[in-house]
């Protein structure tokens, strides 16, 4: 009698090997309002160790919103430097939880700064974040692109290029690009592939402008996927699953 489970991913049909994942801080909060939510964090170790068993390698970047907007508060009054500097810190404590996290369900992994702050946590070279990567860790990077007025989205872009990864991820809470907000316009159509091209004269907004720029540029293409489900990042990697493709 045929089994209903759905077939789990193999090795061999790994569609892109070395693989940059975007992830909001937001995605670490779980039902919080603010901060870490430990169950959270397991979940997202937990989605690249499936890939990691696949054979894939792994890089991370994410996001400072569960801590500090800096955009936000910069039109509070905030200095827009200093303001972003404060987001990068965030991004910082969120890498370090993340590391924790993966290391706490057995991945070794190393949070890489793109600000020196030695005492906390390796300072990014490129060279030292390819062993690692090579050697099977999963790298975090933080801080951003160690400056302001760039995004994360941005400094993951630049990381992808840098580390000459196959494919961007963006897990969001959808599953996919679409033309407009799906939570709020029920019309709203959702794009099984763009092109860059496209994906800038429409505005948009999967990820800023920069972004889409550096992976044009560097032909790395972006996947946009939910990452609501369990399982899906290696569905994705896989080829299966519902995403939005970039490319072209």
């Amino acid at each position: 009698m045929p089994s209903d489970k759905p077939s789990k991913p193999s090795a061999s049909a790994l569609r892109w090997r070395r693989v940059l994942l975007k992830i909001s801080g937001e995605a670490l909060m779980g039902d919080r309002p603010f901060g870490h939510d430990a169950a959270a964090i397991d979940r997202v170790a937990q989605e690249v160790r499936n890939v990691i068993q696949l054979g894939a390698e792994v890089a991370l970047v994410v996001g400072g919103g569960n801590i500090f907007r800096g955009m936000s508060d910069a039109a509070s009054g905030i200095d827009r430097t200093t303001a972003d500097h404060m987001g990068m810190l965030a991004t910082v404590i969120n890498a370090l939880a993340l590391q924790d996290g993966l290391v706490r369900n057995g991945i070794a992994a190393r949070a890489m700064s793109g600000i020196a702050m030695p005492t906390v946590c390796e300072t990014f070279t490129r060279r030292d974040a390819m062993v690692h990567l090579q050697a099977g860790r999963v790298v975090v990077f933080a801080a951003g692109t160690g400056n302001p007025y760039f995004t994360t989205d941005t400094a993951a872009a630049l990381r992808a290029a840098e580390m000459n990864c196959d494919v961007l991820l963006k897990g969001t809470q959808v599953d996919g690009v679409y033309s407009a907000d799906p939570k709020k316009d029920a019309g709203a159509v959702r794009y099984d592939r763009l092109s860059f091209t496209e994906v800038l004269a429409r505005d948009l907004r999967v990820m800023d402008a920069t972004a889409v720029s550096l992976c044009r540029e560097n032909k790395i293409p972006i996947l946009v996927y939910s990452n609501q489900d369990t399982g899906m990042l290696a569905t994705v990697l896989t080829g299966g699953g519902t995403y939005t493709l970039i490319d072209g």
